[in-house]
């Protein structure tokens, strides 16, 4: 049996995967297309009923499942109750997180679906704040999904 983190990051994965898709010129082959969508969406349903031990990875879930929700097609009539049931997740520990990168995160992720300017506020405060220094990969990824986000609020498209 896999750790809740392994879950979380194979989730990661596997959507990164299917929101990048296509992004590299390669051609879309619908079979691949279609296993990345039931990968993804199995795994949110798999997860989505799970809790992390602590804040941390607690938000780590949260925002592999938004992510996860997001980039899939699939939906058997139940995914806004669940994005709600784990966005209202998001609200009880969003205050309780240091500033960080995954704070950061979850502040784009919470975002992305509810397009919440004071969220994208706090988002961007928080980048501000690394201004002085070269970003890691991470850190620039979630500032380029933000302005992506602002720049096409929905439906999200990426423009690299």
């Amino acid at each position: 049996m896999l750790s809740l983190q392994s879950e979380i990051d194979s989730l990661c994965a596997v959507s990164h995967e299917l929101l990048h898709l296509g992004l590299d010129g390669e051609p879309i082959y619908s079979d691949r297309f279609r296993q990345l969508n039931t990968d993804v969406y199995r795994q949110c349903e798999q997860l989505v009923t799970l809790h992390g031990n602590t804040i941390e990875e607690e938000a780590s879930l949260c925002i592999a499942l938004l992510t996860g929700y997001n980039a899939t097609i699939y939906n058997h009539g139940d995914k806004e109750e669940k994005i709600q049931s784990v966005l209202d997740r998001c609200w009880a520990i969003i205050d309780k997180l240091s500033t960080s990168l995954l704070k950061c995160q979850l502040l784009v992720a919470c975002y992305a679906e509810v397009f919440d300017e004071e969220l994208a506020k706090e988002a961007h405060e928080i980048l501000d704040s690394w201004k002085s220094r070269k970003l890691s990969e991470e850190e620039t990824e979630a500032l380029e999904r933000l302005v992506n986000l602002e720049k096409n609020p929905y439906p999200y498209i990426n423009e690299e």
